[in-house]
């Protein structure tokens, strides 16, 4: 039997596949997914021509719990995953930012830009 933890794992992943998607109908390419740091990790790594964007992709049963997928704390360990990164994946970028996708069934992917100002 699949516990909570296995199912919520599955769930992530399946709206990591889904947010993917839909940035590359964006104009988006996807150059990295799924990179653990000792800081965080960070779901997806696009890039649209000179932007890059570290991804944090939240996925909930219900729209309605979107609202509360995402606060600080989350988003200040996706910024420090992403300061790590940075050099790796920026070469030629000329801005660099920390977007949400927020992933719920029976709705369009929610794609915040540039969520994170420090």
């Amino acid at each position: 039997m699949t516990n909570k933890r296995e199912l919520a794992e599955a769930r992530g992943r399946r709206g990591e596949a889904i947010a993917a998607w839909w940035l590359r109908l964006q104009g988006w390419r996807i150059v990295a997914q799924r990179l653990k740091t000792p800081r965080g990790e960070i779901d997806l790594i696009a890039r649209r021509g000179k932007t890059l964007a570290f991804v944090e992709v939240k996925t909930r049963r219900k729209g309605a719990d979107l609202s509360l997928a995402i606060d600080e704390w989350r988003l200040r360990r996706v910024a420090a995953a992403a300061q790590m990164l940075y050099p790796r994946y920026a070469k030629g970028a000329e801005e660099a930012r920390i977007d949400v996708m927020l992933v719920a069934p029976w709705r369009l992917p929610v794609h915040l830009a540039n969520v994170w100002h420090e």
